[in-house]
């Protein structure tokens, strides 16, 4: 029965992971990390890195395990918050694609705004909402804890198995963006402007993507016939 138990948990883990971790994608968002906390020291940026993963870590247990009961009690449907969240994205991504080239902060200077609370606030918006935990992983998050359970036993082993699948996609989140100086050096000057501006491309894409996703679900949920 332990063995048997264990298999449950390692399932849904892997299924947690391979549902949340292509959503979240912390590699791809290593570029607009960096580029969002321009004028940051280095061991700060480490500090965010700790906080963010910390944050996503939070926002998807809490989704996964009350997200439906929170929509219900508001009366909001996922696609409603398909619709906000990606255009958020859409917002988010146009300003980094017109977003000028930063310019090197020299060693030592003082940034602005780069206080204890200040950095908390940043680390959680827009760095873990909606860059790293949009709408996308949101609406898997909510979804992977609606499905039904047979009983005590079996709520406790999926809860067990979510909660480590998104410890391991919150763990890739801080190895990613904590060696983001790293990753991005390998790419030179030139290839990180294109990287990052590529990448916000791609965040703009993607709020478009699930902004429409939601429009037509609710069009649908409306409209029968607009679903043909």
């Amino acid at each position: 029965m332990v063995s048997d138990s264990l298999s449950h948990i390692v399932g849904i883990m892997l299924l947690a992971v391979g549902a949340l971790l292509p959503i979240v994608d912390p590699l791809g968002s290593t570029p607009l990390y960096v580029q969002l906390t321009t004028g940051v020291r280095a061991d700060q940026r480490v500090d965010m890195a700790k906080a963010v993963a910390l944050d996503s870590f939070l926002l998807l247990l809490v989704c996964t395990f009350v997200g439906a009961y929170v929509l219900n009690f508001f009366g909001l449907s996922i696609p409603a918050i398909q619709v906000a969240g990606g255009l958020v994205l859409c917002a988010m991504g146009w300003i980094l694609l017109n977003r000028p080239d930063a310019p090197e902060v020299p060693a030592g200077a003082p940034a602005p705004g780069t206080d204890a609370n200040n950095l908390h606030r940043r680390a959680f918006y827009p760095l873990t909402m909606p860059l790293t935990v949009g709408p996308g992983a949101i609406s898997v998050a909510i979804t992977l804890g609606v499905n039904p359970h047979s009983g005590v036993r079996s709520l406790f082993i999926t809860a067990v198995g979510h909660a480590l699948g998104i410890l391991i996609v919150a763990a890739s989140v801080y190895l990613c963006y904590r060696y983001a100086d790293v990753i991005l050096r390998k790419l030179g000057e030139t290839g990180r402007s294109v990287v990052m501006r590529l990448s916000a491309f791609v965040v703009l894409g993607i709020g478009v993507q699930i902004t429409w996703n939601g429009i037509h679900a609710l069009l649908v949920a409306t409209f029968p016939g607009a679903a043909h």
